[in-house]
């Protein structure tokens, strides 16, 4: 039997419950032997459901077991950086929720932490190991749209009006790294950075902001090298969006609302030819995305094979994100 690596989870958030524990459980080469909680009696149905032996009352607690080779942290957004750190002192690889930090200065030190220590810590950006994700990523890199110029990207969805009036929740409270552009607008820069294989080189922002002081409405644009050009929305005030377009000299590719999230249902996109008003559909089987994360980032602690992206690439998204919001506060620029 395939030796299996023995994951412990911090924290019973719903992304971990609904997306991530299934995935681990399900991956050949992983197991979750523990689940933290400050509340253990309110992760009885998952931990039965999904048979995880261990619960641990307090995170330390879970860091401090010898048998946890790694660990999956899907705490709010300001915990991210203060547990991905305690996590890799106590020794253990790091599977962290997007985004990996508030800025791009705690990514920066959680990165170097993980080098100095020796240890493995990626970002958990799971639609870049879809099988519709790495083939558009592919036929853009190898010319079929021709030169890529613009993307296009949105992921947008609307909160309860309940939670918006109340202001109560982590997305909606500045101290613990809310607003849309963190929350949702990370993967249209990640993904637009993955496109264009490059660095922005200066960038765009407008916001709407929660009287909490989070944005809840964001529109950004950036400029890359050689003309390209790209666009997203990130908002909770929307009707849903969750899609991306790569427009290119010869060609666009297009996805319907399942751009990041297709579930395991049949994943499509759309090649038009750079005349075309209407293009050919093309299908991807169905597959769990996120399964597929954990089994990469599995092999890669069992060094049979590299991160599909560093801590560093996730200092870049940061670096990106933070200028954003500072382009939408001040109404200017920000060059890179």
């Amino acid at each position: 039997m395939a030796e299996r690596i023995k994951w412990g989870v911090l924290g019973n958030a719903n992304i971990a419950r609904v997306c991530v524990i299934p995935a681990i459980q399900k991956s050949p080469n992983s197991m979750v032997y523990a689940l933290a909680t400050r509340s253990p009696e309110l992760a009885g149905q998952v931990t039965t459901q999904y048979n995880i032996a261990h619960v641990y009352d307090h995170y330390d607690k879970l860091l401090a077991d010898p048998e946890i080779q790694v660990v999956y942290i899907p705490l709010p957004n300001h915990l991210h950086h203060p547990w991905t750190l305690r996590a890799l002192r106590a020794g253990k690889h790091v599977l962290c929720e997007k985004p990996q930090a508030c800025n791009a200065g705690e990514a920066q030190e959680m990165a170097d932490t993980a080098k100095d220590l020796g240890l493995l810590l990626m970002e958990a950006f799971m639609y870049r190991f879809h099988p519709r994700s790495k083939r558009i990523k592919e036929m853009v890199a190898n010319g079929s749209i021709g030169t890529p110029c613009l993307v296009r990207s949105s992921f947008c969805y609307p909160m309860e009006q309940k939670l918006l009036s109340s202001a109560k929740g982590a997305r909606l409270k500045p101290e613990m790294g809310g607003g849309a552009l963190l929350d949702v607008g990370c993967y249209s820069v990640s993904v637009t950075r993955w496109l264009f294989g490059t660095e922005p080189t200066q960038v765009q922002g407008q916001a709407v902001y929660h009287p909490s002081g989070v944005d809840v409405h964001f529109v950004g644009s950036l400029r890359f090298p050689d003309n390209g050009l790209a666009t997203f929305e990130a908002s909770f005030i929307s009707a849903l969006q969750q899609t991306y377009t790569v427009v290119g000299s010869q060609g666009a590719i297009e996805l319907p609302h399942n751009a990041f999230i297709p579930w395991e249902k049949e994943a499509v996109f759309i090649l038009r030819g750079k005349d075309d008003e209407l293009g050919k559909n093309h299908v991807t089987p169905g597959v769990d995305e996120y399964q597929l994360m954990v089994e990469h980032f599995t092999e890669a602690v069992l060094g049979k094979t590299p991160l599909a992206y560093s801590p560093e690439e996730s200092v870049w998204n940061m670096q990106v994100l933070d200028a954003l919001a500072q382009a939408a506060q001040s109404g200017r620029t920000i060059v890179l």
